[in-house]
């Protein structure tokens, strides 16, 4: 993939408008908590248990379950691997990389005073990775109905020529700057489309109409995808127990954003009355945010087997901010031979700080202990992703998209069921989860579906654990939100392998 060179950037201070869409809200919406070898081997169902770090960003009364004081560090190696399909076409590719994913620890303090019905309570801090981006895949295909020519054509169909083109004596640099401060992410588009011969006004002198220079039937598509990044989740939290039956918890929790992704288009064709035969397109995006969440957080002793559950997850208050930069490429023909027009602007586009709320979330929860020997247990999840909402809400485009958003995104409920039996100080572990797709139209965006294994050896005051676990999702990917709509359909599995080392503080 090509790579810009950013030899003289200019920096460019925008409006909020980049072109968000619904999937840079799901992204930063949905979790999920990487966690500890054990809680990844049982899939993730703690939120009746406790007495596992990561079991305190389910459940934040967790914690309370400790006796004594606790830490844990875990090491993962990720895998994605992608079957992509495109207009008949199949690729497959895969991505790794190894993350410190999990950290953290817990402090107990009892109470000396022996009447007292609260009898302990803990403090923690707890680091969990609650999303890896790390990706990377190659969408090939010929397609017969849409090119990249109608992406710019749109884009800069009701704009004046004026406004999408260099002054006089205008770089390509300063053009595609001052364009963007003045007028916005669309006339930078419809400039690129102009400047690289692929679209023409109908009429030079009054038409805000375009065509496309790129016609014709078949046009051969390559679409390159690389993502890089993750979604980290820190939380501080209080846990107490009331006479060893009740635990209750509160967690104050720190986000942060961290997600670049590089798209790289090909496309190619030999039709007789295209004048562009070639164009390389490429959008680099490197997003940056944190944000604030709070949790809620009750277990309850039933018997001393049976253990329910309950917390709330307020929504994630993020304050992001974009980067942009973009290369193109096009061959024209003229007069028997192709021209080469490259339209690399060297500019980073900085945009203007925005606000995104997610959902909440409450989780009720099961667990059912039999003495030493082992456990059951359930956690049961609603989300209402339709709640996501881009802030000022003031502003049009925002609040069209958040529009759109509550029409298409919608409730999705999410279980994970695990359990543990022991043997002497070795544990086998085993776990299942299910989540419903966001989507209302699930055919678009699939429900996930994984199951984990594990096994943990206890040494006395220190324990290793090992998990692995798999799950996969089945979504069509739209390559732009806008002209080239056309989606390539993606099976994505993940595999994950968990060591963690866990001691007695």
């Amino acid at each position: 993939m090509k790579k810009l060179l950013m030899l003289s950037i200019g920096l460019l201070s925008t409006s909020y408008i980049l072109a968000q869409d619904m999937t840079d809200a799901l992204r930063y919406s949905m979790d999920e908590i990487q966690g500890t070898a054990r809680f990844r081997a049982m899939g993730g169902a703690f939120g009746a248990l406790g007495g596992d770090m990561s079991s305190v960003s389910i459940n934040p009364a967790g914690s309370a379950i400790f006796n004594h004081g606790h830490a844990s560090i875990s090491l993962g190696v990720f895998n994605t691997n992608n079957d992509i399909s495109y207009f008949n076409d199949t690729n497959t590719t895969s991505d790794s990389s190894i993350d410190l994913n999990q950290l953290g620890a817990a402090f107990v303090f009892k109470n000396m005073n022996e009447s007292s019905g609260w009898k302990k309570f803990s403090l923690s801090f707890a680091y969990d990775r609650s999303a890896n981006f790390d990706n990377e895949w190659v969408a090939n295909g010929v397609n017969s109905y849409n090119t990249i020519g109608s992406y710019f054509v749109q884009y800069a169909n009701g704009l004046p020529l004026e406004d999408i083109s260099a002054l006089d004596g205008e770089s390509i640099t300063q053009a595609y700057s001052e364009i963007g401060s003045i007028f916005g992410y669309q006339n930078q588009q419809a400039f690129l489309g102009y400047t690289g011969y692929i679209i023409d006004p109908v009429e030079y002198n009054t038409s805000d109409n375009y065509v496309s220079n790129i016609t014709g039937g078949d046009y051969s598509q390559r679409y390159a995808y690389t993502s890089r990044g993750y979604n980290g989740k820190m939380a501080f939290n209080f846990a107490t127990s009331y006479n060893d039956k009740l635990y209750l918890g509160l967690n104050l929790n720190s986000h942060l954003i961290n997600f670049e992704r590089s798209t790289y288009l090909n496309e190619r064709n030999s039709n007789t009355d295209s004048n562009i035969s070639a164009v390389d397109f490429e959008n680099n995006l490197l997003t940056t945010g944190s944000g604030f969440s709070f949790q809620l957080g009750g277990i309850a002793k039933i018997t001393n087997e049976l253990r329910v559950g309950l917390s709330y997850a307020s929504p994630t208050w993020y304050r992001i901010s974009d980067e942009t930069s973009q290369y193109l490429a096009s061959s024209r023909k003229d007069i028997g031979s192709n021209i080469t027009q490259i339209v690399n602007p060297n500019v980073v586009n900085i945009y203007e700080e925005y606000k995104l709320k997610t959902p909440s979330k409450h989780t009720g929860s099961l667990a059912y202990v039999f003495g030493l020997n082992g456990l059951l247990s359930f956690d049961y999840a609603v989300k209402d992703y339709s709640k996501t909402e881009f802030k000022p809400s003031t502003d049009a485009i925002f609040s069209n998209l958040n529009t759109t958003i509550s029409n298409h995104l919608d409730t999705a409920v999410s279980y994970r069921l695990g359990g543990e039996y022991r043997f002497n100080r070795l544990s086998f572990r085993g776990g299942y989860r299910f989540e419903e797709s966001p989507y209302k139209n699930d055919n678009f965006y699939g429900d996930l579906n994984g199951y984990s294994l594990g096994l943990g050896y206890n040494f006395g005051s220190l324990s290793l654990d090992l998990a692995f676990s798999q799950s996969q999702r089945d979504y069509n990917y739209q390559l732009y939100s806008v002209g080239l709509t056309d989606a390539a359909q993606i099976e994505s599995k993940n595999t994950d392998f968990i060591l963690t080392l866990t001691f007695d503080l």
